[in-house]
């Protein structure tokens, strides 16, 4: 089975049904508008990036764009993401294509009208909080501890 057949038989679901720790998202969503483009310096190097308000008649959510993808969307777009993900950027929620999810520009929009009332980018999501591993003091080795005697 190609890449292309197991996308067609994934369930599809609404924007409202999005939340921060979202995986393996599917959904069509159409473009309401796409910001200017911007470049940011990462650990990979220099990238560019653009946000665009994707949704449907259920609400609506920014998705990230990064540098070739930026140029293949523009607005009144209607696409079909496979694969997406949702992350939270500065306590908002983000909708990402990312590095094994996919996209496809669509020919008959089966969106009319993009509920932007119900904008889940502009809520505040408490970000879940990273637990420190275990650091060993001075002098002991990781996994060790030494005894007290």
């Amino acid at each position: 089975m190609s890449n292309e057949e197991s996308s067609e038989s994934k369930e599809f679901v609404k924007v409202e049904k999005l939340t921060p720790s979202s995986r393996e998202v599917n959904v069509i969503v159409k473009v309401v508008s796409k910001s200017e483009v911007r470049n940011v310096t990462g650990r990979e190097g220099s990238h560019r990036v653009a946000d665009v308000l994707v949704g449907d008649e259920t609400g609506s959510v920014i998705l990230t764009l990064w540098d070739d993808n930026i140029e293949k969307i523009n607005e009144e777009d209607t696409i079909s993401i496979v694969n997406g993900y949702v992350n939270l950027f500065r306590e908002n929620m983000r909708l990402n294509i990312g590095r094994y999810g996919s996209f496809k520009i669509l020919d008959v929009s089966p969106i009319t009208e993009v509920n932007t009332e119900n904008n889940l980018s502009e809520k505040r999501y408490e970000q879940e909080r990273r637990y420190q591993p275990y650091q060993p003091r001075y002098g002991e080795r990781r996994g060790y501890r030494q005894r007290r005697y």
